[in-house]
């Protein structure tokens, strides 16, 4: 597999994860966030709907690393998307990709925003109903899962790499 995308809510390992492959400098790692990540105003203004962003933003970077592939190096893109948007992407450009849900346990992803993030502010419900759904939608469409809330960062960062 030459792409593997890292999905999850906030606080699962994802981007803790992408960075220390990156650090390895053998695959190129991108974070969905580099883009830019307006206010929720400006996304309903141009998108309709956050959703609705999320999705246009899911199809750019699946157009960018189309382009990215011919390089012939192994690519990983992390960031909070769903399951089905990049299904769309990816049959929209022809690329070929291993999605895995990185997730863990609630007291566990409270504990790495509140504590270790210093962001008490996104340990809330709706996080917590944001990773319920990505958990839903993961099992419905047989998607591996990584369930970080007992591994260390050296052990997920093997996981994942072990998948290409």
């Amino acid at each position: 597999m030459s792409l593997i995308v890292l999905t999850g809510a906030s606080g699962s390992g994802k981007t803790a994860i992408s960075k220390a492959i990156a650090d390895r400098g053998e695959i190129d790692v991108y974070h969905f966030d580099d883009i830019g990540v307006p206010p929720l105003s400006r996304m309903t203004a141009d998108y309709g709907s956050p959703a609705g962003w999320q999705r246009a933003m899911t199809f750019r970077w699946f157009e960018s690393l189309a382009e990215a592939q011919h390089a012939g190096r192994n690519q990983l893109l992390e960031g909070q998307m769903r399951l089905a948007f990049l299904e769309e992407a990816a049959t929209a450009t022809g690329i070929a990709y291993l999605p895995l849900l990185i997730d863990c346990d609630d007291e566990t992803r409270t504990h790495r925003l509140s504590v270790e993030r210093r962001q008490p502010e996104l340990a809330n419900a709706e996080m917590m109903i944001w990773a319920t759904f990505l958990r839903r939608e993961a099992l419905a469409k047989k998607c591996a899962t990584l369930d970080t809330s007992r591994l260390s960062l050296d052990e997920s960062v093997r996981a994942v790499v072990e998948r290409f």
